[in-house]
């Protein structure tokens, strides 16, 4: 029964296959509220959202598992944020107010941006990410489905809620708006418009047929060879400098920017330069000329 689903999926068109994962994520979001109507009135909101998180990360996790693609999971990095950021606006009543606007409004303009450019790069429930099929056929004996469950889904979930932590203060601390705030806003916003750029001249360079194998070194691909991870790491300190402007006190919560730069640093930039240095000639030059995350300035 599994294989008749699983062919079936793959089967599926571009826009059928958005409508599995529109349902999907209906149905985590909804599992997602149950948790927050059932947990117990003494756990704190960040408590039951990370509950919360988990469960819906469950959710797509055994979805994912029934329809064979573990890039059911991919969205989950842009859509849950916003989602999370929400409810816990609708559950302090101790917030700045405009500060409380700025960064649910950017979260969900970066929110949108990064789903939106998911959804323009992925073609159905026949196309996987290729670090899953590489995931996939070097684990070894370790079944797929703990790859899957711990790699791919929980380790990201995690590191986006750690993200996500000083978004609490943010959105409850009871400090007046200010200069911080206004720093915070222009990190953020600046962060967001350098990975839109990246990812647009990304986008042209790649529907090039000429382009095929050659190395992108050119606008903001001069000066960094991922402004598109630059970007994403950007926006996760602005809104830890939301967080420090609302409440000092939760300076702790600089774990989730650093837990973000430790993920691209660690694995991602590495995993992408590999790929290139097997897939560009020229590529190892393009690494010692331009640097892999802080751009250079000439």
């Amino acid at each position: 029964m599994d294989g008749v689903v699983v062919s079936r999926a793959a089967r599926l068109s571009r826009a059928g296959s958005l409508s599995v994962v529109f349902g999907a994520y209906l149905l985590a979001f909804g599992a997602a509220w149950a948790v927050v109507a059932l947990s117990p009135p003494s756990w704190h909101p960040l408590l039951v959202a990370f509950v919360a998180d988990l469960v819906a990360t469950l959710v797509i996790f055994v979805l994912s598992m029934v329809v064979d693609n573990a890039s059911l999971y991919d969205p989950y990095w842009s859509v849950a944020p916003p989602v999370v950021a929400a409810w816990w606006a609708l559950t302090t009543d101790t917030g700045d107010g405009l500060r409380q606007a700025f960064v649910l409004l950017l979260v969900v303009i970066w929110a949108v941006r990064l789903t939106g450019n998911w959804t323009y790069g992925w073609t159905g429930l026949h196309h996987v990410d290729w670090r899953y099929d590489q995931l996939r056929a070097t684990r070894g004996r370790v079944p797929w489905w703990v790859v899957n469950l711990g790699g791919i889904q929980l380790m990201p979930t995690l590191v986006v809620f750690l993200g996500l932590l000083p978004v609490w203060p943010a959105l409850a601390g009871s400090r007046p708006f200010g200069l911080l705030d206004v720093v915070a806003i222009v990190v953020t916003a600046t962060a967001i418009a350098l990975e839109t750029v990246a990812d647009l001249q990304m986008h042209r360079f790649a529907a090039a047929a000429e382009n095929r194998g050659r190395i992108l070194a050119t606008g903001v691909w001069r000066r960094t060879r991922h402004p598109n991870y630059l970007g994403e790491i950007a926006f996760w300190w602005g809104l830890f400098l939301f967080g420090l402007a609302a409440a000092p006190d939760w300076w702790w919560t600089v774990i989730g920017p650093v837990a973000m730069v430790v993920l691209f640093v660690a694995a991602s930039i590495p995993l992408m330069d590999r790929r290139s240095l097997e897939r560009r000639s020229g590529y190892a030059d393009h690494m010692r000329e331009v640097p892999a995350l802080l751009p250079r300035l000439r």
